[in-house]
């Protein structure tokens, strides 16, 4: 199994907003659940507005950046966080999703959100499955904490 060589907390630098906005490109007519232009400057206003309350993490295989999982927030619902993760066609069932979304629930248990939702796309099986997998994971990681896919 190929496994990325690099997984980051991402920043609001150049290097990774464009990396997030190529893996963006990348998914081509995918539905992903994010709606519109998504740009180095979208990412890096959504990496800003997370601040420490939420985070994306990005990986990498060599310097060309293949998937990302983020953590945020809603401010109606201050102990849950929503959780997404994209990857590129070329590089999944390689575990990076699962390797991000452990990430995440890492983070999430760190800043004592108590559950994570899922971010699903209408129609996306894929996404479904994967989350359906997480959801799984979520109280084996963490028995404080539970997880829900999005009616």
């Amino acid at each position: 199994m190929t496994r990325a060589t690099e997984i980051h907390r991402a920043t609001d630098n150049d290097s990774d907003c464009e990396g997030i906005a190529a893996i963006m490109r990348g998914m081509g007519t995918e539905n992903v659940g994010l709606q519109g232009e998504f740009d180095a400057d979208r990412a890096r206003g959504w990496i800003k507005r997370l601040g420490d309350e939420g985070a994306i993490y990005i990986a990498f295989d060599g310097s060309i950046p293949v998937a990302f999982g983020a953590l945020d927030f809603d401010t109606a619902a201050p102990d849950t966080g929503l959780l997404g993760v994209w990857v590129l066609p070329g590089h999944r069932r390689r575990g990076l999703a699962t390797d991000l979304a452990e990430m995440l629930v890492a983070f999430a248990r760190d800043r004592g959100y108590r559950k994570i939702r899922g971010r699903l796309p209408e129609g996306n099986e894929p996404a479904l499955s994967f989350l359906s997998s997480i959801g799984a994971m979520v109280p084996l990681r963490n028995p404080d904490m539970t997880f829900e896919l999005p009616l």
